[in-house]
């Protein structure tokens, strides 16, 4: 059991003396080494101009809360400014019935560590799982791979090019620039033409919409080119705009969002959903059932995850992974350095029944990392991610991976309690009982 520290400010009483100490968020905070965040992000602030920051406790607290609880970044600050055991997990003293930033706040704290951060934190969630754990590599590990799904609208060229036609309105509109034609009224008709495109009587009628939205949207565009010929700052824009009127359906890298033009199309396989956009994601899982790396990447191969992935995990944790078992996918590597890659296989004649079942047992126990993927989507934010950018995708999976791992400290640190619980229990029980048979004598 954690000891109470003397942290009393107030006249009357410290938040601390109010919570229980038993209570799960009570003992984690109490478990995370929080000088270690304090020690790597403060030199990335200036201490002699603009205005003190936030407590860096604060900032990193109100992150894991929010994967922890799967809410927003304004639900996590409008729930701390309700919830004392938020407060006590982010260093709060006492209770304070207000909200301690603004949202947007931890946009810029997120921007401000980047990825580096991010490992740092997911470091920490793996240290606090293996804090009495004195072996120098993981024996056997598991990697599989998954989809984090970017948050956008299911991409058509017919949703694109009315976008694009929205967005030079509104800059025609906000620089007062010239316009020929606005087509208001001829978008309007198109639109409706566009309605109920899968009835076999509608498809000419919605194809001829297409192309004719294709072609004012390049004429409003080359016109704001013109008008806005010789200022500075638009070249990106205009060259996303051309490469999403000219591709078709059999061109390469796609443009798929014209917020997030990074997105890639994942085909997975699937009955259900047979493409996803976003990108790929590869997690790497102990055999306890600890997730000890979380990369990102756009859409490679499988097998070429697999030594990044690795690469981090020695990073964070300094330790090596002996044996890596993964599904049929990443079939074609058998070693990466000294990691000897596992796959699932027909069975050697030359093996022994015994060898067999460990075999078949290991795989089995692989199997174990789909259910991981499925909390880290459910209960963790990595279904749909709300993050800009590459770098944003990379932010996402981190804070994942640590808010899972910090759950799982939370749930040992509950059963630990419990267990003590019992024990005091049943040893006071037994000691009134021995009392009483000593009076009796």
């Amino acid at each position: 059991m954690l000891k109470r520290t003397s942290k009393q400010l107030s006249m009357f009483s410290s938040l601390e003396d109010m919570l229980s100490y038993q209570h799960p968020l009570f003992q984690l905070s109490n478990k995370i080494n929080w000088e270690r965040f304090e020690n790597a992000f403060s030199p990335l602030y200036c201490n002699t101009n603009g205005r003190p920051a936030h407590p860096i406790r604060l900032m990193c607290g109100l992150l894991i809360l929010k994967h922890l609880r799967n809410v927003s970044d304004e639900m996590v600050v409008s729930q701390w400014s309700e919830n004392a055991y938020y407060q006590y997990f982010c260093g709060g003293l006492e209770f304070m019935p207000k909200q301690p930033c603004d949202a947007s706040e931890l946009v810029h704290f997120r921007n401000r560590i980047g990825e580096k951060g991010m490992e740092l934190i997911l470091a920490e969630s793996i240290r606090v799982n293996t804090d009495h754990d004195n072996e120098e590599h993981f024996d056997t590990a598991f990697i599989d791979s998954t989809v984090q799904e970017k948050n956008i609208t299911y991409p058509t060229d017919a949703k694109l090019h009315k976008k694009i036609i929205k967005n030079v309105l509104k800059i025609v509109h906000d620089k007062s620039l010239p316009l020929r034609q606005s087509y208001t009224r001829t978008l309007k008709g198109i639109h409706r033409s566009q309605r109920f495109r899968n009835h076999p009587k509608n498809r000419k009628k919605a194809l001829k919409a297409d192309r004719q939205l294709r072609t004012i949207a390049g004429r409003l565009v080359r016109e704001l080119e013109r008008n806005l010929e010789g200022k500075k700052g638009y070249e990106n824009m205009f060259e996303l705009y051309y490469k999403v009127l000219s591709q078709n359906r059999k061109s390469k890298n796609k443009v798929y969002s014209l917020h997030e033009p990074d997105v890639v199309c994942i085909s997975k396989g699937k009955e259900h959903k047979q493409y996803e956009f976003g990108n790929k994601v590869s997690i790497l899982r102990s055999w306890s059932g600890l997730i000890i790396g979380a990369c990102s990447f756009r859409n490679e191969y499988d097998g070429h995850t697999i030594e990044k992935t690795l690469e981090q995990t020695q990073r964070m944790t300094g330790k090596q992974v002996d044996k890596l078992a993964g599904d049929r996918g990443y079939r074609g590597i058998k070693q990466i350095g000294q990691t000897k890659i596992l796959i699932p296989d027909v069975p050697k004649a030359k093996d022994s029944y015994y060898q067999k079942k460990k075999k078949h047992k290991l795989f089995c126990k692989r199997a174990g990392i789909e259910p991981t993927i499925g909390h880290l989507k459910a209960d963790h934010r990595l279904s749909r991610n709300f993050y800009k950018g590459v770098k944003g995708d990379a932010v996402n999976v981190l804070l994942a991976a640590a808010a899972y791992n910090f759950k799982r400290a939370m749930r040992v640190l509950l059963d630990l309690i419990k267990r003590i619980s019992i024990e005091l229990v049943s040893t006071g029980f037994m000691l009134k009982y021995s009392f009483k048979g000593r009076l009796l004598r």
